[in-house]
């Protein structure tokens, strides 16, 4: 079911809370990115056993990420929610924060505004991307810690783990894997995940 959310944007993102370890209780997923030999736009995600091919931003990876660069940001980001288009596709089953799309979402990226790196509601004038797509890129998107919690800016925004285009082409900095990978990988998942990519 949709969370309630405010005017500024989708809620699950605003304040994530680290996860509380018990003894009994293993420890958060972490989900390893590591790039391909030769292929700096190509890699793998390892999740315990399980391995799957993903996309990485148009330029590789980068330990110096700049806003627009195309390049995946080398670094642990925690797994904050899951946001996805409910008419097109099931509620992916996952123990993470859930929550629908709507038409109106989208998320700044124009560096100076107060709402850089932000879930905002559109119509919206500065600089932003619009969450609700004709394709299917974003019919499930993830939203990670990179510049959220701890904001700079010009250091990239809108970095998530979402779909591949059918091609399937590389990023514009994010990680991307097909819709029956995604399903695998956040049945797996609960709040304190991190993805890790790995220079």
């Amino acid at each position: 079911m949709p969370q309630r959310r405010s005017s500024t944007g989708p809620s699950p993102v605003a304040s994530p809370s680290p996860a509380r370890l018990s003894p009994d209780r293993p420890p958060p997923a972490r989900l390893v990115v590591q790039v391909r030999p030769g292929r700096p736009t190509e890699g793998l995600i390892r999740l315990g056993a399980l391995a799957v091919p993903c996309r990485l931003g148009r330029t590789g990876i980068t330990r110096f990420k700049r806003e627009g660069d195309g390049a995946t940001p080398v670094a642990a980001m925690r797994v904050l929610a899951v946001l996805y288009r409910a008419d097109r596709i099931a509620r992916p089953a996952t123990r993470l924060p859930v929550s629908a799309l709507r038409r109106d979402d989208g998320w700044c990226d124009a560096p100076g505004d107060g709402r850089y790196n932000r879930p905002v509601r559109l119509p919206f004038a500065p600089s932003h991307e619009a969450l609700w797509r004709d394709d299917s890129v974003y019919d499930v998107v993830v939203v990670l810690d990179w510049n959220v919690t701890r904001r700079s800016q010009m250091r990239g925004s809108a970095i998530f783990f979402h779909l591949t285009r059918p091609d399937p082409a590389p990023t514009a900095g994010c990680v991307a894997v097909t819709l029956p990978a995604m399903r695998r990988l956040l049945a797996r998942l609960r709040p304190g995940a991190v993805l890790a990519v790995r220079g």
